[in-house]
């Protein structure tokens, strides 16, 4: 067989040339743009689109190492920078601590560190801190760790008995139906709709489930999914806690959009109000986490909520070779299914690299020990440990890996162990640290040291660590690695910020502990395809790709194969140059050999045939721009520039001069008159609706549809506070309003 990996190709220039690569192959400690337009400097065309467009509703389709992230964040800073968005009132969310971590990193890289980046439970969580007292009273009750200790009390007072795998998957049911918000008595009806296969009769886990919400009722505790329950229900019964927290936060930017639950996607509801300062970023052919209540609908029917919505589609790959985004098209281009129907084909921006490599095992030993090989071979010629990966379907696969790596003598290590900040050697370390930058001149450890890598290096040494690995896996080793990252980390620290000392050393740690923001560790990465979700390396090698597994044997419909597909094209896309695809015939030597390679790799792999297709092309790249009318009807909407005042001309950053289009200062034009029967019709309005007048539309509202007396609604719709969904309903009022017109009992809006 041909040898998988050589090393990977340095990237070129410029974007045209596949030169955006900031994401993965970016200087460890980049220099702060000068500017805010210097914040801009790289993007590609929809990359800057992106970055630019920082009004109104943004939906951003990127595919698989288009840029997303570099995107949204440069976004951001852009707009912090360039004046138009205050950080504290901007809110970006994500859905793990480490993509919150990346994000928090990046926007301080970018000169924007005053950001909130958080996980939709952390965010939703310091809100129902704060606002529980005044809306509740009392202290927050206790979260618990872990419901499955509660769940199988609830089991135990139902008299049914589970055994531990049943257990697992009769919490996942009730993790489901409140991520889905469906009480227990709705249960049977609403998994028999989603087609989910349940673990025991429908009766017995709505049983539990009501058993377990009075448990912790009666315990006074709550689960992980309360947070957002509460939280939700916080906001929709209290409007002045509602009101409060949109007056804190004016933006939102959601990451993974295809990832959002419908009751993630309510809260963000409640936290939009009827605003459209919203950019979301999502693949559905990334789509993998429906089993938690996950929907790419939101992302798919956004243009629908939202029909003044830009549309920006990112399909330009800087992160792999055309021959890896090649099959990666391919896996997709048999897709079916919604998600596939707005799949984007993928134009890789990387000079040419090899070919994927397929191999077959006789059994999954042999697997484990050809992977080992092939990956001692690629670290002999120069490729680092830490640009490898062995990629699989199920965590049991995992220990198979671990031992062939051991055996051959390559380090080694787990994706979605404890966070690196977390682990204890790394807290210890990070005291000692702190002590010999405030007391080193008193240390003998640094008698002999002469610059700021030999100092950590002497520091680690006092806990135990040192310049060559231990023999084997396991706790030891994995101690080993964290020490190395800190001594590596050191190393580049001092290279890129000359004359730093070990308490600057000691602050960028302390930083990037804040942030989540850990170094490398020195070590082929084994991982789940689910928990490798927004990672890449060189080389991947994705094994156990045989039927039974990938297909997993128990995805039975054709929504569940469809996310299976999607899961192997995770898979790939994580490959930057080097991709190898493995299967074995049989699970033990002397097995039967009565596997075969996954169906997902007919008609891609040498020697066979495609059993499926459908055909024709993927979304292209590009940029939608419309407003949407009464009618439907799509129109061209202008390029979007900082907001200016209409009489001076200075740039507007308050949200108030913002809807009015001017100064607070600055004379206004107001039609008085119009003014006074806009608040007329505006108090006629509330009464019906049982809201708050400034629900309809807030006074610096009106004052801007006085001021400008708009004609149509194109007009209309230009004046911020004015969204699809009010145009939608009172468009007609207002435009006759304006008109001078006498409105009717049957004409007043709703």
């Amino acid at each position: 067989m041909p040898p998988c990996g050589q090393p990977a190709h340095p990237p070129r220039a410029t974007w045209q040339h596949g030169g955006v690569t900031t994401a993965t192959h970016s200087t460890l400690f980049p220099q702060v743009p000068d500017t805010a337009d210097a914040v801009l400097d790289g993007l590609d065309p929809e990359q800057r689109e992106v970055a630019t467009a920082l009004h109104g509703a943004v939906c951003v389709l990127a595919g698989a190492g288009t840029g997303k992230t570099r995107a949204i964040t440069h976004r951001i800073a852009y707009g912090v920078r360039a004046g138009i968005l205050q950080p504290s009132s901007v809110l970006a969310v994500t859905f793990t601590n480490r993509a919150a971590g990346e994000m928090r990193g990046r926007l301080r890289q970018l000169g924007a560190g005053g950001v909130q980046a958080r996980t939709f439970h952390s965010a939703a969580l310091r809100q129902l801190q704060y606002f529980w007292p005044k809306a509740v009273g009392g202290s927050l009750p206790r979260i618990i760790d872990r419901k499955v200790q509660l769940v199988a009390d609830a089991a135990a007072a139902c008299r049914i008995r589970l055994d531990r795998g049943e257990l697992r998957d009769v919490t996942g049911e009730i993790e489901w139906c409140k991520v889905t918000q469906t009480i227990p008595a709705d249960y049977a009806a609403a998994a028999a709709k989603a087609g989910r296969e349940a673990p025991r009769d429908p009766a017995e886990i709505a049983q539990v489930y009501g058993t377990y919400e009075d448990l912790k009722r009666d315990r006074a505790v709550i689960d992980f999914e309360d947070v957002l329950l509460l939280t939700v229900a916080i906001l929709q019964d209290r409007h002045d806690i509602a009101e409060q927290v949109r007056s804190q936060y004016q933006h939102f930017v959601v990451d993974e959009y295809q990832d959002v639950s419908p009751l993630q996607q309510r809260l963000l509801e409640l936290w939009l109000g009827e605003r459209d300062s919203l950019c979301v970023v999502g693949d559905a052919s990334q789509t993998i986490y429906s089993f938690t209540g996950a929907t790419p609908d939101h992302l798919l029917d956004f243009r629908t909520r939202h029909p003044g919505a830009t549309v920006v589609k990112l399909v330009r790959d800087y992160r792999s070779s055309p021959q890896v985004v090649h099959l990666a098209n391919g896996l997709l281009a048999q897709a079916r299914g919604r998600a596939a129907e707005h799949r984007l084909e993928l134009i890789s921006q990387r000079g040419p690299g090899p070919e994927p490599v397929y191999a077959e095992y006789t059994d999954e030993p042999a697997e484990a020990e050809g992977a080992a090989r092939r990956i001692r071979d690629l670290i002999a010629t120069g490729v680092p440990a830490a640009e490898i990966a062995i990629l699989f379907r199920t965590n049991s696969q995992s220990e198979i890996y671990e031992q062939a790596l051991a055996d051959a003598g390559v380090p080694y290590q787990l994706r979605g162990a404890e966070r690196f900040f977390d682990r204890p050697e790394v807290r210890k370390a990070g005291a000692a640290l702190r002590a010999a930058a405030r007391f080193g001149g008193n240390d003998s450890l640094l008698d002999d040291t002469v610059d700021l890598p030999s100092q950590v290096r002497a520091v680690l040494s006092g806990e135990g660590w040192t310049s060559r690995p231990p023999a084997g896996s396991g706790a030891v080793r994995e101690r080993w690695e964290s020490l190395a990252a800190l001594a590596n980390l050191a190393q580049d620290f001092a290279a890129a910020k000359a004359g730093a000392t070990l308490g600057d050393l000691v602050a960028e740690l302390d930083e990037r502990a804040s942030a989540q923001h850990a170094p490398t560790v020195q070590g082929v990465t084994l991982a789940s395809l689910h928990s490798a979700k927004g990672l890449e390396w060189d080389v991947v090698f994705l094994v156990g790709v045989a039927e039974g597994m990938m297909p997993i044997t128990y995805a039975k419909t054709d929504e569940q194969i469809e996310e299976e597909r999607r899961l192997l094209y995770v898979g790939v896309t994580r490959a930057r140059e080097h991709l190898c695809v493995s299967w074995a015939l049989s699970r033990s030597p002397g097995g039967r050999p009565n596997r075969r390679p996954s169906r997902f790799l007919d008609g891609l792999r040498p020697g066979s045939v495609a059993t499926a297709g459908r055909g024709g092309g993927g979304g292209a790249g590009g940029i939608e721009r419309g407003i949407g009318s009464s009618g439907g009807t799509l129109v061209r909407r202008t390029s979007r520039t900082p907001a200016r005042c209409r009489v001076c001309g200075r740039t507007l950053t308050d949200a108030g001069e913002m809807k009015l289009m001017r100064c607070e200062a600055c004379p206004s034009d107001m039609d008085e008159g119009l003014y006074e029967r806009l608040r007329e019709w505006r108090a006629v309005q509330a009464q019906r609706s049982g809201q708050p007048a400034f629900c309809v539309f807030t006074d610096k509202t009106l004052m801007a549809i006085a001021e400008t007396v708009p004609e149509d609604e194109r007009e209309l719709a230009r004046i911020p506070g004015v969204g699809v969904r009010k145009l939608n309903r009172f468009g007609t009022a207002v435009l006759a309003i304006c008109a001078g017109q006498e409105l009717g009992g049957d004409d007043e809006g709703d």
